[in-house]
């Protein structure tokens, strides 16, 4: 089965890419977004493709074989995109593309703990060989940790009635599974706050798989180091499905619209010119269509940007 990625044709619109361009995909998924940026770039481009998970690159490098002399994959978080790359002799690279949020396969597989559809361990970990679980968070973060962290990455109401009962239960039995947690989280929840459209479970292991990933903090830095790597006319396309993390990138972007110079930036007459212009004045989302064939991109918001001037930390 074609694994078809959110916003296909979008994304190729925005990066504009020619033969010859390198370009990196910070991540990789299953290679949907790939397969088409290898075709435009031809035999010359080159890709930078990253992915935390072992599993998703073995599926892509399967997937994308007949292009493999083109890539250069990376079984790292894009936190070390500038670092990886510099390390590999790219200084600059033609264009960028985030498509943020999960995978298919991380819902999809019950072993990875990320979907209480189906009993899992309670992992939820993008990189299995490293850091903590969703069962350290729920197990070991106090109350008042769980509270904030339900509410900022989860936009979770109940929260405070939430966080409580998970700390009564993990007293005397450890929260292990995936539907155990979200059993406990329905019970705290009064049918009346209910939603109708998802399980009252959703926003929390949301906000777990954030919390688990440092997913904030790491879009932060890799924005950063993206708009330092890439060239000038070069182009960003950054797909979120999150709120919070669509605010993250367009707050960023938007103070590189227009920029305040300190003082020695102020003797030179460029001061306060765009670094970058945006190439989207309001986020694109998939058409109702589109969200029929893959309910997954609902929430989808893809915002692009064209790299005018320098950019330096």
């Amino acid at each position: 089965m074609e694994h078809v990625p959110v916003l296909r044709e979008v994304v190729q619109n925005y990066l504009d890419l020619r033969t010859g361009d390198v370009v990196v995909d910070g991540t990789l998924g299953l290679g949907g977004h790939a397969k088409d940026i290898l075709e435009k770039i031809g035999e010359r481009g080159r890709l930078l493709a990253f992915d935390q998970d072992e599993r998703n690159l073995v599926e892509a490098k399967k997937r994308l074989k007949p292009y493999e002399k083109q890539i250069v994959y990376f079984h790292d978080n894009f936190r070390y995109l500038k670092n990886r790359i510099t390390g590999e002799k790219f200084e600059e690279v033609d264009a960028v593309l985030l498509d943020l949020g999960l995978s298919s396969p991380h819902v999809d597989m019950p072993e990875r703990g990320f979907s209480f559809m189906k009993e899992g361990p309670l992992d939820m970990r993008f990189d299995q060989r490293e850091g903590k679980t969703a069962a350290d968070v729920i197990n070991t973060y106090c109350e008042d940790q769980l509270v904030n962290i339900f509410f900022k990455y989860g936009e979770e109401r109940m929260s405070k009635k939430i966080a409580r009962r998970i700390c009564e239960r993990r007293g005397s039995t450890p929260f292990v599974t995936t539907v155990d947690l979200a059993d406990v989280i329905e019970k705290a929840v009064p049918k009346k706050f209910s939603s109708k459209k998802s399980h009252p479970a959703t926003q929390i292991f949301q906000a777990l798989r954030i919390e688990v990933n440092d997913e904030f903090e790491v879009l932060e830095a890799v924005l950063r180091q993206s708009m330092e790597i890439l060239k000038i006319g070069g182009r960003i396309v950054v797909i979120s499905y999150h709120s919070m993390e669509d605010r993250i990138v367009k707050q960023f972007f938007k103070a590189l619209e227009k920029t305040e110079p300190s003082p020695e930036q102020a003797v030179y007459s460029n001061h306060g010119e765009p670094i970058v212009q945006a190439l989207t004045k309001k986020p694109v989302i998939p058409t109702e269509e589109e969200i029929l064939q893959n309910p997954r991109s609902r929430s989808a918001k893809l915002r692009a940007y064209k790299k005018i001037l320098p950019y330096t930390l």
